[in-house]
């Protein structure tokens, strides 16, 4: 199954069985690419793992517990604790630093704090790894149940510096002089209570695209803060910039160019909501905000309300009912006008056959005049829309 890596499979009934071969895997200081190493004994194979929780053994038949590095204890303890020196560990595989992280998130476990002091000094060796394996590290921690414990730890020891510098970033310096509330802390919980919102999206189990775009949605803050006289902060337009930051990272990672789009667009768009104020808007602002979310209005819900974090109840139910207003406001118009599918009253053909023109330029144009004038006032008969078609023909 795997020469190079000495593994050998055996397939009985339903179960295949894997044999490999004591070995370990490390990397030469320059290279980003680890090499296989062969031992000789279970304990030199196991001293070899990540953390001690994951270099325990059964011995068969007997059934028999190898447990050389005290795994057991740290299981019963709730640690994350390396088999030797953390140092060694981290020097043979980098990546190990970002799965104590991810094995956090996952589990709710304390990191060892000489495991931390490591990770803290030899942060900058993850550089040395692909951003293939990095992004799938944090793909998985990101999609854990305590992912906020995983994030401070990359944060606080300067892994995230070098993996996803734009979360760091966000802890901006604040004094007494200007008021804004700490955007790091906000976007971590941002991403807890967008979590408890994901039974909304009616998906089995973690959904990664509306997590990463819960922690990636304030990332232009950063460059767009200006002060004020009054001693206010602003950050006006770090939506768009923040949706710039997020397509950068993300390609930085080697991410698909769906979730890219995906998580980016969700950035771009978390602020159109507030627009909505006292409930004022139009039919038109409504389908033109259905429009404009796409295939991911379910995940921009998720995210308006999990952007909510005010400790003011009063203004917090008023967004929750102003929310709960435009979704119902939304159900509405999609049964009355099928939202979701929005096309302009006449197609191609008919905008051709009408204007007795030939595909190009122009019925571009025209697509675009009818499909706006169909989201400003709803479905139209055929004949109207018609007229209104020559109306902008002839005075072009």
């Amino acid at each position: 199954m795997g020469r190079e890596f000495g593994t050998i499979g055996c397939r009985k009934g339903d179960w295949v069985v894997e044999v490999t071969t004591y070995r370990s895997e490390a990397y030469d200081p320059e290279s980003r690419k680890p090499s296989v190493q062969y031992g000789d004994t279970l304990a030199g194979d196991l001293r070899r793992r990540d953390f001690t929780i994951n270099a325990m053994a059964v011995r068969l038949p007997g059934r028999e517990l190898e447990d050389p590095y005290g795994g057991v204890v740290d299981l019963a303890h709730r640690v994350i604790r390396t088999p030797g020196t953390p140092e060694e560990s981290f020097s043979d595989d980098p990546l190990r630093m970002m799965r104590a992280a991810r094995f956090a998130a996952r589990l709710g476990f304390t990191v060892d704090d000489a495991v931390v002091a490591a990770m803290r000094d030899m942060a900058d060796r993850i550089t040395i790894v692909s951003a293939e394996r990095v992004r799938d590290e944090l793909v998985k921690l990101v999609c854990a149940p305590y992912p906020r414990l995983g994030l401070t730890l990359l944060v606080d020891t300067g892994l995230a510096d070098h993996v996803l510098p734009e979360l760091p970033a966000l802890r901006l310096e604040r004094d007494e002089h200007h008021r804004h509330k700490d955007v790091y802390e906000h976007t971590l919980t941002v991403l807890e209570q967008a979590i408890d919102l994901e039974p909304r999206l009616g998906t089995d189990g973690p959904d990664f695209v509306a997590r990463f775009a819960a922690l990636m949605h304030d990332v232009g803050k950063p460059r767009t803060r200006r002060f004020l006289d009054d001693g206010t902060v602003t950050f006006h337009h770090h939506d768009v910039v923040g949706a710039k930051i997020t397509r950068k990272r993300m390609k930085a990672l080697r991410f698909s160019g769906d979730d890219i789009d995906a998580v980016a667009h969700l950035v771009e768009l978390h602020l159109r909501f507030h627009g909505y104020g006292s409930g004022e808007w139009t039919d038109s602002a409504v389908r033109r905000y259905v429009r404009d979310a796409g295939d991911q209005l379910d995940r921009l819900h998720v995210l308006t309300r999990a952007d909510c974090t005010t400790r003011n109840r009063r203004k917090a139910d008023r967004l929750r009912r102003s929310y709960d207003d435009l979704e119902a406001r939304i159900e509405r118009l999609s049964e009355e006008e099928e939202l979701a599918s929005i096309r302009p009253d006449l197609d191609g053909n008919q905008i051709m056959e009408l204007l007795g023109i030939g595909p190009g330029r122009e019925v571009g144009e025209a697509y675009r005049f009818l499909l706006e004038l169909r989201l400003d006032n709803g479905p139209m008969a055929e004949d109207d829309a018609k007229r209104a078609l020559l109306e902008w023909w002839s005075a072009r």
